[in-house]
């Protein structure tokens, strides 16, 4: 192929953006100082990172000193659950007195993140914390009555993601943060599909916890940050030189984050200038392509309307994804979440929303980004729907 391939797997990476690289630069090469030094390469490393810290808060609606920089969306997860649980099996004080949590117990559902999932199970094969696991409907959406009926009072932390990696599906947080409060219980949400993509606001979704994740949005891999509320207890997963308010140990990466300060500020531009919009009108037109030139054929998975503006999952009747893709090189995208691409098995995103096997391994999810036209949003759709009639 002499053509680079139309991308539309967005939920999976994003590229780049040249202005977040040229925000970093300086800080790979010439301002290397390390943060915690005294003298004045550090005392400017420091005051960049200290930057950083504000533009990701700004973005999310936080305090500067509510920002936690990790080195990924997993880690941040897992600081988050391993955290919030570790601190309420210990003696710490801040703990006393408020719900009994001799065995702590933490609240999950059935569509999370494989990296929730992750730290959820290690919390229950080596502390024994006991754990949850929500059903979701046929849309992929948490009920907060369910999760009102799962709490006792030895629940510590409810876990939720707020839009699905693979469908899109948005959860009622808001809803579901009041449920949590009123029992005195915290609130986590990997939300690193969601920001920059739609509004995200802390205060407003009434968490306590939330991830964020720099190559989600057009920063570098290799770095993302996780909103930790004024007053919340964690027991950090490194110990070391007390760096990051003492919850993440280890010199920080001042390029990365200034990189992801960078994307967090054109986050926020383009969310004002109606981004969301622009993409929703696009992941609509595919649809729209798609159901045009396989009459019948299409149909969608995760909610209709409460779902990331730029994220299209479908089922094709009568060709599994992973061959369909195979036969369309001009097109990159994924046959479900990116840490199960190249498997053909179902995935549990859809088996836990109802669909049968046969359906599930149907199901591709093309994802739209910044750069995405409608040009090629047209010309990926006829690739599609060539290849799904030839099968």
């Amino acid at each position: 192929m002499t053509e680079r391939p139309i991308y539309l797997d967005h939920n999976a990476t994003t590229p780049v953006d040249p202005r977040v690289f040229t925000a970093m630069t300086p800080y790979l090469t010439s301002e290397w100082g390390n943060p915690s030094s005294s003298h004045a390469y550090g005392v400017r490393a420091h005051a960049a990172l200290e930057d950083a810290r504000a533009r990701v808060a700004a973005l999310i609606g936080a305090n500067p000193s509510e920002i936690v920089f990790t080195g990924s969306g997993s880690e941040a997860d897992a600081l988050a659950i391993r955290g919030a649980a570790l601190a309420a099996l210990t003696s710490d004080p801040r703990f006393a007195g408020t719900l009994t949590r001799t065995r702590p117990h933490v609240i999950t559902q059935a569509t999370e993140h494989p990296a929730v999932l992750a730290a959820c199970q290690e919390l229950a094969d080596l502390h024994g914390v006991e754990v949850t696991m929500l059903p979701v409907d046929g849309a992929g959406r948490l009920s907060p009555d369910d999760v009102a009926a799962a709490i006792t009072p030895a629940t510590v932390l409810v876990t939720v993601m707020h839009a699905n990696n693979e469908t899109g599906t948005l959860q009622p947080l808001r809803e579901i943060a009041a449920v949590t409060h009123a029992r005195g219980v915290l609130l986590h949400t990997d939300a690193a599909q969601s920001v920059g993509k739609v509004p995200v606001d802390v205060r407003e979704l009434g968490v306590d916890l939330l991830t964020v994740v720099g190559h989600k949005m057009y920063a570098p891999k290799g770095i993302a940050a996780l909103y930790v509320r004024d007053g919340v207890a964690l027991r950090p997963l490194v110990g070391g030189g007390g760096q990051e308010h003492g919850l993440r140990a280890g010199t920080e990466n001042v390029a990365y984050a200034v990189g992801l300060g960078r994307a967090a500020d054109l986050a926020i531009a383009s969310l004002a200038a109606g981004e969301s919009a622009r993409l929703a009108d696009l992941r609509d037109r595919l649809e729209a392509r798609l159901r045009d030139l396989l009459p019948g054929r299409v149909h969608l998975n995760g909610h209709r309307t409460e779902r990331l503006p730029n994220t299209l999952n479908v089922r094709i009747d009568g060709v599994r994804a992973l061959t369909l893709l195979a036969a369309v090189p001009s097109v990159a995208a994924s046959a479900g979440s990116a840490c199960h691409a190249g498997r053909d098995r179902p995935s549990p995103v859809l088996t836990a929303m109802g669909l049968g096997e046969r359906e599930a391994l149907t199901a591709l999810r093309l994802s739209v980004g910044r750069w995405t036209t409608a040009e090629e949003i047209d010309s990926a759709a006829e690739a599609i729907a060539r290849a799904a009639a030839e099968a």
